[in-house]
């Protein structure tokens, strides 16, 4: 039996050794040796007494209590031993040798033995206790004891600021109390006698359950009930004195108090624990629901973009072509309207997806999430190909529009030669019928017939030389055929009414010819027979002859085709000046067109190359860069107006349908593409550097190390392109100190070391071709095969991280759960705020645990689905 009789007659509480307990043993003993404790000699306060018996025999019952016991009178029950094994079981939560049970005098110092033996196993010297005097009942050696076993188990561990456990206790109060009026905490007797300080800590803690701007100061008999009948009905503390103990003491005893006021203490310190813990899951949970947000965000903007993209994708292949070119002209109007209206959110809108995206894998990371997966089919990668697609579809319906144009511009050309043609050759054609059909030959004389006969080669002649006509309209109109002139059938029928005319025609020239020929040997025959009569009537006959010749030359002169030929000269000449006006309109426009677009695609390149300079130099701060990067954005959007100048330019060009341009090489989708390029690299580097500003605040890296990490970078990305190849990334990690081919790592001394660079080297990383490849699969999740200078921060930084973990959100939620293995939803909506609870209650799995109740919810797993599985 350990001997706890010593010399000193005074008893000294404080650890000799580390032992189990916690924080603040070494001052308690400071505390405890200044104690004025009892002395064997000297006999307590009876007030003091008094107020010791209730503050202890309630704290030893709210222990006792839990399980199914209570003492009535401390000085006889713990006599025994039995009872006071319970309450340290109880109170440490440790077993105990097993009591004994007999009723003889040995059996009950025994077990009060094994009891202090526990109590001095937890590093307290105890002085001047003993159990024989506490088997007897001595009532002052039983309170010292308890008084030993309160400062140990409810008061030692109080610490703030690393006080010791009485300042501790003292300052915790002095804190809460310092808002309220008439409250000054000096010590633990008379600072507590008016019962203000009692119902402050009441409500810093909870203000639902005083009023206190009600509490009278003059009143302290009120106001100390109120505080313990409430702290006994709302926070499971027992009344342990009585209102009339303290106001009629001049000193309260400083030992009933600090018990008193421990438990207060342990009261609010456990709801501080549940508070932090409450806070901790509340900022997971919040973290958690922001980033499902943006997944959700993402995933709308990724499903309204690809639907917009299917849904214009057939517009833009539509290849069906309309009769006219002013319907032609319709559909180009409407594309120019796609462009200008209904693409550039799009655009907006794609490139702001990918901003999204970084940035959620950039928060994800730095949060130690799992990296966000998006839909079968909603990756970025596939929105690219969809919108490459798109483009691809775009510029073949612009060609295919033009193209259109160019062939509608032929038909109608073609049509209106036909048109032309085949009037003039209607309007000869006109009458030339019924004059072949005429029979004046059978009233003419002979000089007649041969007048007829002259007349009619002139017009035979005419005939053959309108041959070539004839058959160039019947040309055009089979070449109006190939190209599927929508008007073909009355070209075709206007065609063949010619042609059948022209049949006609030559039947009939035919004929007349044949009817002249006989009529003329017959009025041969008759001549000769009249030639004797005419020798005689020469005179008159010279004279009729002539004037027969007179009037035959007036009416074979073609008169009306001369005078016709004359009018069109000035008509000709009117079309040509015509034409040379729209020709030099049309270059006015080439070169108005190139002036402009010679000034913005050059423009245009600059800017690229000067923002990817400002992205890869790192000249200055992130903020710095930033900020210039803002004043690039700025003055690329105050730009716009001359891109808007030059598609009212391109729209002329084609309005006047104009299909080449000498003076530029730039051509406006040449210039649109460059346009779009530049804001989303604008957007895109933007968001870069706002994802390196969060990864530096984060993990706090210094501008030296991420300069280090660019300067690194940069030297591996040979083309410039933003990002590295696997190849190109390995060697970028050997220059930082890894040593790929011997499957470890090593510092290889190509570049400056720092205490960076030493923690990832005792991280314990290994580049073997196995570890690369996972690696890879970290720093390019999406299987891309490059690695972006964000993934490779990332990467090279998140050993630095201090980030939740799934084991400390399970901590934090065992703390609301009372230590259980589940916790119920009642338990998330008391401790939760409601969107939160709720948020934990439908993705919480039931419990399946031995000991799960009725609406056990396994909070295990959910933390564990928070975070996925460990990637490093």
């Amino acid at each position: 039996m350990v001997d706890y009789h010593a010399a000193n007659q005074s008893y000294q509480y404080g650890p000799s050794s580390a032992g189990n307990g916690a924080g603040g043993g070494g001052s308690m003993g400071d505390y405890m040796a200044q104690e004025d404790d009892w002395d064997r000699d000297l006999l307590l306060d009876p007030a003091w007494e008094k107020q010791q018996r209730k503050t202890f025999t309630a704290w030893c019952n709210s222990h006792l209590r839990k399980a199914g016991t209570q003492i009535e009178n401390i000085d006889e029950d713990f006599r025994d031993g039995l009872k006071l094994m319970l309450l340290l079981e109880v109170i440490s939560g440790e077993r105990l040798p097993k009591p004994e049970r007999g009723k003889m005098r040995v059996h009950k110092i025994n077990n009060v033995n094994k009891a202090l033996d526990f109590i001095a196993s937890k590093g307290v010297k105890l002085v001047s206790i003993g159990a024989e005097e506490i088997v007897d009942g001595n009532a002052k050696m039983t309170l010292g004891m308890i008084w030993t076993i309160i400062l140990r188990f409810a008061i030692q561990d109080i610490s703030v600021e690393e006080t010791s456990a009485k300042e501790g206790l003292l300052l915790w109060c002095q804190r809460k109390t310092a808002p309220y009026k008439n409250v000054n905490v000096q010590n633990f007797h008379i600072s507590w006698k008016d019962g203000l300080a009692f119902n402050a800590l009441i409500h810093r803690h909870r203000p639902e359950l005083i009023e206190y701007d009600k509490l009278r100061k003059d009143d302290p008999v009120t106001n100390l009930n109120n505080a313990f009948e409430v702290a006994e009905k709302y926070l499971d503390i027992p009344k342990m004195l009585d209102a009339e103990d303290i106001v009629n003491t001049a000193r309260p005893d400083e030992k009933a108090i600090m018990t008193y006021v421990s438990s207060f203490y342990h009261a609010f310190s456990g709801a501080q624990k549940a508070e932090t813990a409450a806070n901790r899951i509340c900022k997971v949970l919040a973290v958690n629901q922001e980033n499902e947000h943006l997944m959700e965000d993402y995933e709308k903007l990724a499903s309204d973009l690809l639907e917009w993209i299917r849904r214009t994708i057939p517009w833009l292949e539509d290849r069906v072509p309309q009769k006219t070119i002013q319907e032609m002209q319709q559909k180009l109007e409407d594309f120019r309207d796609y462009r200008r209206v209904h693409k550039p959110p799009k655009v907006q809108e794609k490139c702001q997806l990918e901003i999204n995206f970084n940035t959620l894998q950039t928060k994800l990371r730095l949060s130690n999430r799992p990296a966000f997966m998006p839909s079968e089919g909603k990756m970025v990668s596939d929105i690219n190909n969809g919108w490459q697609h798109l483009e691809q579809a775009e510029k073949g319906y612009e060609e295919w529009l033009l193209n259109e144009i160019r062939r509608l511009e032929r038909l109608d050309h073609l049509a209106e030669k036909f048109r032309q043609k085949a009037s003039i050759h209607e309007a000869w054609t006109d009458g030339k019928e019924a004059m072949l059909k005429h029979r004046d030959y059978e009233t003419a004389t002979l000089s007649d017939i041969k007048a007829l006969i002259r007349k009619h080669e002139a017009f035979e002649s005419d005939l053959a030389a309108h041959q070539d006509r004839v058959e160039q309209i019947a040309a055009i109109a089979q070449e109006l055929n190939e190209l599927d002139y929508y008007d073909s059938h009355n070209v075709n029928t206007r065609c063949q009414k010619i042609c059948d005319q022209w049949d006609a025609l030559g039947s009939l020239t035919h004929s007349r010819r044949e009817a002249l020929e006989k009529t003329e040997k017959q009025l041969e025959a008759i001549d000769q027979l009249h030639l004797e009569y005419a020798k005689r009537a020469a005179p008159f006959n010279n004279w009729m002859e002539s004037a027969m010749e007179d009037l035959q030359d007036m009416f074979i002169v073609h008169t009306i085709e001369e005078i016709e030929v004359q009018q069109l000269v000035p008509k000709r000449d009117h079309a040509l000046l015509e034409e040379q006006s729209k020709q030099q309109s049309n270059e006015h426009l080439r070169r108005q067109f190139a002036s402009q677009a010679n000034v913005v695609g050059p423009w245009i390149q600059t800017k690229m190359e000067e923002i990817g300079r400002i992205s890869i130099e790192m000249n200055g701060t992130l903020e710095d860069q930033l900020s210039h990067l803002k004043q690039y954005e700025r003055s690329i959007v105050d730009y716009k107006p001359n891109l808007d100048l030059l598609e009212q330019q391109h729209q002329l060009i084609q309005e006047a349908l104009i299909f080449d341009n000498k003076h530029t090489n730039y051509t406006m989708e040449h210039i649109r593409v460059g346009w779009e390029q530049l804001l989303t690299t604008i957007a895109r580097t933007i968001n870069e550097v706002e994802n390196q500003i969060l990864t530096r605040d984060a993990k706090g890296i210094s501008q030296e190390q991420m300069q280090e990490f660019r300067a690194s970078f940069n030297h591996f990305d040979k083309d410039h392109g933003g990002a590295l190849g696997p190849e190109e990334f390995k060697a970028c990690l050997i220059s930082l100190g890894y040593d790929v081919e011997n499957d470890r790592q090593k510092q290889t001394g190509s570049m400056d070391s720092d205490d960076f660079r030493a923690l990832l080297i005792s991280t314990g990383y290994s580049l073997g071709e196995a570890e690369f490849n996972r690696i890879m699969s970290l720093v390019d999740p999406n299987h891309s095969g490059l690695v972006t200078f964000q993934a490779f921060i990332d990467f090279m930084s998140r050993e630095t991280t201090d980030t939740d973990t799934a084991d400390q959100v399970i901590a934090s939620f065992k703390v609301l759960a009372g230590d259980k293995n589940f916790i119920t939803a009642e338990e998330l909506r008391r401790e939760l705020p409601p969107d939160q609870a709720e948020y934990c209650i439908a993705r919480m799995a039931p419990y399946q645990g031995p000991d799960a109740v009725p609406g056990a919810l396994d909070y295990k797993s959910f933390s564990t689905a928070l975070y996925g599985e460990s990637d490093l």
